[in-house]
């Protein structure tokens, strides 16, 4: 993957940490830890969406069709989050 070189400010405990990990070995270079940490926040970010278009799914879903007792469309909500997430 190509790179883009840029400048960023750490607060000093945030540089700490991730010296650390860099000196203990768990990645190869202070550029690898915060390429990491940028690739959680986008899975986390990408959950986030999924779960709020299921929901928005089964809203309209709720909206145009029969009713659906509480208990019934929990579990419905529960199944279409982890089919989403299995899809990914």
């Amino acid at each position: 993957a190509m790179t883009a070189k840029t400048s960023i400010s750490l607060t000093y405990a945030q540089e700490a940490y991730a010296r650390e990990l860099v000196e203990r070995g768990r990645y190869p270079s202070l550029s690898a830890v915060l390429q990491h940490g940028l690739e959680l926040l986008r899975a986390e970010r990408e959950a986030e969406e999924a779960e709020t278009a299921a929901l928005r799914a089964l809203l309209e879903e709720r909206r145009r069709g029969p009713f659906v007792g509480v208990k019934d469309g929990r579990k419905r909500t529960e199944q279409m989050i982890a089919s989403r997430r299995t899809r990914r």
